[in-house]
């Protein structure tokens, strides 16, 4: 939050009081605490950076003090953590700095790697054996960073900058946002394999800009991207083409996820929607006030998290009288249920539950593309 708190939420239960993390005070910091500009979480840790360049980290099976502590001089541009495992990858200015615990269980800094340029996006390579290693993309650079090879640069094109980066077990693909005026070579999303370095396919042909890429959580050879020009892509990393497009947001594509058969897209417009990839249909769609910022689902829940551009709108403070615009400013997570395979009479309200034989009933805002279905 902008207030500075960090809070836990466990979205398995929908009566949760989350707990405040709390972060690590010093003898003198009575006042505002600074706003948390990033927070990440695996199975076992969860860790947020501070707009002052502080960033805490706690066990989460240890309460709510932090294990682990540290500090870069400037503000922190991207935090990167293990899908499992415990590294941690901060990038501040031109420095990325590498931490995990030693075998001991002491937290250490791992490798610190000074860079050119100012880092847009920073990933940790996921099932590395031994020490971790990094991809981050600095303006028109991306770099594989590991211990024993500081400065490796996996792709540089001068004034062709990076404009999203995923990583996987060994492929690495970003958005490259090509000349305006070369009309033959449009923006582009790369496949890099990162036990080579060789760029594996050159995919897409679009004139917007690549606004995000899932490749970790994508189908075997397949990835999905997100685009200026409004539309959600997936493609073949066998061939490089295109298997479906479909035309989703007004505003722009911010966030995508897709699994076996359906694409979750989030919107610069604040909208939702899912889509059946086989039929390249909308199954649903749910909008709300603020751009998506993050969207993640497994096969029976949904997180949505809806963010607004600006973080301290005037009017907004704990003092003002109108605390409408207070309301209205702040940003909102979403979980929903896929209650498949669940007993109705558990999970859904009755008014949702509306089959073929029945009225449709009101459906709570969330536009079906089949009104009489079962959701």
């Amino acid at each position: 939050y902008t207030s500075g708190e960090v809070r836990l939420w466990d979205t398995r239960t929908w009566d949760y009081t989350a707990p405040v993390l709390e972060p690590m005070h010093g003898p003198g910091d009575a006042g505002p605490q600074p706003h948390v500009s990033f927070v990440r979480i695996n199975s076992s840790l969860a860790v947020a950076a501070y707009e002052d360049g502080t960033i805490s980290i706690w066990n989460l099976m240890f309460g709510r003090e932090p294990t682990h502590h540290y500090q870069h001089n400037q503000r922190i541009q991207a935090l990167a953590l293990g899908s499992e495992g415990a590294a941690v990858a901060t990038a501040s200015g031109c420095e990325v700095k590498v931490e995990s615990p030693n075998d001991r269980g002491f937290w250490q800094t791992t490798a610190t790697f000074e860079i050119q340029k100012l880092v847009n996006f920073l990933h940790l390579v996921p099932d590395v054996a031994g020490s971790p290693v990094t991809v981050a993309a600095a303006e028109d650079i991306v770099y594989l960073l590991k211990a024993e090879d500081p400065g490796k640069i996996l792709h540089s094109v001068y004034g062709q900058p990076v404009t999203c980066l995923d990583v996987s077990a060994r492929e690495a693909a970003f958005g490259v946002k090509t000349f305006g005026w070369l009309l033959n070579e449009p923006n582009q999303i790369l496949l890099y394999n990162l036990e080579t370095s060789q760029c594996l396919r050159k995919m897409g042909n679009s004139i917007g800009d690549f606004t995000c890429v899932n490749l970790h959580n994508s189908p075997p050879n397949m990835l999905v991207t997100g685009n200026k020009d409004r539309r959600v892509r997936v493609f073949d990393l066998r061939t490089g083409g295109s298997l479906c497009s479909l035309y989703a947001h007004q505003l722009g594509v911010s966030a995508v996820q897709m699994d076996d058969w359906k694409i979750v897209s989030g919107g610069e417009e604040g909208l939702v929607c899912v889509w059946d990839q086989r039929m390249g249909t909308k199954l649903w769609e749910m909008h709300a006030r603020h751009p998506v910022r993050h969207v993640w689902f497994n096969s029976h829940s949904l997180i949505t998290a809806h963010i607004p551009d600006e973080k301290t709108p005037r009017g907004c403070s704990i003092m003002d009288d109108d605390f409408t615009t207070h309301r209205k400013h702040r940003g909102i997570i979403y979980a929903y249920e896929f209650s498949v395979g669940q007993l109705a009479a558990e999970s859904v309200l009755p008014i949702c539950r509306s089959s073929y034989d029945e009225v449709t009933g009101y459906n709570y805002n969330i536009g079906l593309a089949v009104p009489y279905d079962n959701i």
